[in-house]
């Protein structure tokens, strides 16, 4: 009997009433705003109406260095949740809201997986309740009336060779990523290089994210700079007058939204910034109200260690003040002997046969890269636990090879069959949190504010990379001196790499050493809150393979949505 699609088992689930998983949660009835049966958005009054109730052990939820195997992050965040429940005990979880642009292209949907799902699947992946449309009408709000500044005079003196502010759009077209706008005649406005961006990259998104507050994000959309004057000042989008409008936009955005897990786990579903270019973690406001939702809250942080991880540390806690009790890391079997660098796996292709065979020795060659991640959780005061997301077909000696791993960094670990299994798989994996939150906390971040921009690269790249040092090109100097002029140089920074190796080549596995880490240009977020230096060619629009997801997702006879994954 083959196994149920994941669309199969979200449509078999019976789901509880909203109110209930709210009441559960100790979410205030008159906070809950219904959107029909699958989702509810929560008003940010809940956050200081339940300010008074206990906090929860906060644990964030990190994995090796991806590879085109899959780690299952998402779906052990979501089996996790229901774990705990196996063992007495009340979690929330806290994860990002899904891009229409990858679930249409190579992903096909990202709500977990197997039994480890958070539904409705289909409303999801799909629109929601409209937070990803608000975020690129109020980005492409700004854009509209920096056009129209321009045409109408250029009173601040914007150099049209400086402009920094693109356009967004949730889907996956390279054909807009580099584009030319006020073409047709005078009255269409001043001809222009841009250029589109997908929403989960816009500037408004990771500030949507890292905001505390509607008054905050207010003052966030303020600080957004749009480019630089002829002199080399910052012209703000409080300058362009359009900051108000953008965060009148952002209204009903801002709320986080409540969902379920297949076991009726309270899910808050937030944001959903971009893994490469910006922090790749879910909303601060969605985690203010799960702090007070029960025993533990659990937040996913995109990519590996060293990037969500990082981000999430530095950025994301920086800016929130909640400090993390523990912290979960997710690896495979298959994904550390991908680490090893001794098989070609291609994604969507069959797997070697080689990578199947049981190799104890090719998990710890490969488990250089673990090594690495449970030092860059170790070295933010945090208590790791390995979670080994075990596939059908795991050999006992390659798992034992992990546990030896874990052991010798005195990280706990446990296995997970969550997929297959539900929560109840995932319940020696909430035993093993349970114990680590358990130690007192020693968390720190990694460099204070007011070192200088240059250093914090420098810290990240030789820290957590494991780079011998950084080179910053002729332009990306200059941009830093400007910002530094300009006071930016208070702002932590959000490495722009690869996400495929912990250096900045993605062809290069494990845990490399003797590299430099090459800074090409550096971009300043500023509303967001944080500089980015970009190291490598990052795409910030995706485009459709040969054969994109969007190609099997249709209507059935029965109006049912299929070939969602």
């Amino acid at each position: 009997m083959s196994f149920p699609s994941d669309l199969e088992i979200a449509r078999s689930a019976k789901l509880r009433p909203l109110t209930e998983v709210a009441a559960d949660a100790g979410i205030p009835s008159e906070h809950l705003e219904i959107y029909g049966e699958g989702a509810a958005k929560i008003k940010l009054e809940a956050i200081e109406s339940m300010s008074s109730r206990d906090k929860a052990r906060y644990v964030v939820v990190s994995a090796i260095t991806p590879t085109p195997l899959g780690e299952g992050k998402t779906t052990t965040v979501v089996g996790l949740g229901q774990g705990f429940s196996h063992i007495g005990k009340k979690a929330t979880i806290a994860i990002r809201q899904p891009s229409m642009g990858p679930t249409f292209g190579i992903k096909g949907g990202a709500a977990g997986g197997g039994y480890s799902q958070v539904v409705p699947m289909e409303l999801l992946n799909l629109h929601l309740t409209g937070d990803m449309h608000a975020v690129t009408a109020a980005h492409n709000m700004c854009s509209a009336m920096l056009d129209a500044h321009l045409f109408h005079g250029n009173k601040s003196n914007l150099d049209l060779n400086n402009i920094t502010w693109r356009r967004v759009l949730d889907i996956n077209e390279r054909a807009l990523r580099n584009v030319i706008v006020g073409l047709g005649g005078r009255l269409d406005g001043v001809p222009r290089e841009t250029g589109f961006d997908i929403t989960a990259a816009s500037e408004v998104m990771a500030a949507l994210a890292l905001c505390t507050s509607l008054k905050d994000l207010r003052e966030r959309m303020g600080r957004i700079v749009v480019g630089y004057d002829k002199s080399g000042g910052p012209v703000t989008a409080e300058d362009l007058e359009v900051a108000g409008a953008m965060t009148v936009i952002l209204r009903e955005a801002i709320k986080p939204n409540l969902m379920q897990t297949l076991e009726g786990t309270p899910a808050l579903v937030h944001c959903g910034p971009f893994g490469n270019i910006a922090t790749g973690n879910s909303s601060i406001v969605a985690d203010q109200i799960g702090i007070h939702t029960g025993d533990f809250l659990l937040t996913e942080a995109g990519f590996g260690a060293d990037m969500g991880a990082e981000r999430f540390f530095n950025i994301k806690c920086r800016y929130s003040g909640l400090t993390p009790d523990a912290a979960v890391l997710v690896a495979t079997v298959r994904g550390l002997k991908a680490h090893s660098g001794n098989h070609k796996i291609v994604a969507g292709k069959p797997l070697p046969e080689e990578i199947l065979k049981e190799n104890p020795d090719e998990v710890h060659e490969g488990g250089v890269n673990l090594r690495k991640q449970l030092e860059n959780m170790q070295i933010h005061g945090v208590s790791p636990v390995v979670a080994i997301n075990v596939f059908p077909g795991d050999h006992d000696g390659d798992i034992k090879a992990i546990e030896e791993i874990a052991e010798e960094y005195g990280a706990l670990v446990a296995t997970t069959t969550h997929f297959t299994e539900g929560g109840k798989g995932a319940a020696a994996l909430a035993e093993a949190i349970t114990e680590a939150a358990e130690e007192p906390s020693k968390f720190k971040v990694l460099y204070p504010d007011e070192m200088p921009l240059r250093e914090k690269v420098r810290t990240i790249a030789e820290k957590i990379y494991g780079a011998d040092g950084v080179s910053f090109s002729t332009q990306a100097n200059k941009q830093i001196d400007i910002y530094e002029a300009n006071g930016f140089g208070n702002l932590p920074v959000c490495i722009a790499k690869t996400h495929l190796s912990i250096s900045s080549d993605s062809s290069l596995k494990g845990a490399p050493t003797g590299w430099t880490l090459p800074v090409r240009e550096v971009r300043a977020s500023v509303g967001a809150g944080f500089v980015y230096p970009i190291c490598g060619d990052m795409r910030t629009m995706p485009g459709l393979g040969a054969k994109p997801a969007a190609a099997s997702i249709d209507i059935d006879e029965f109006g049912e949505i299929v070939g969602l994954s």
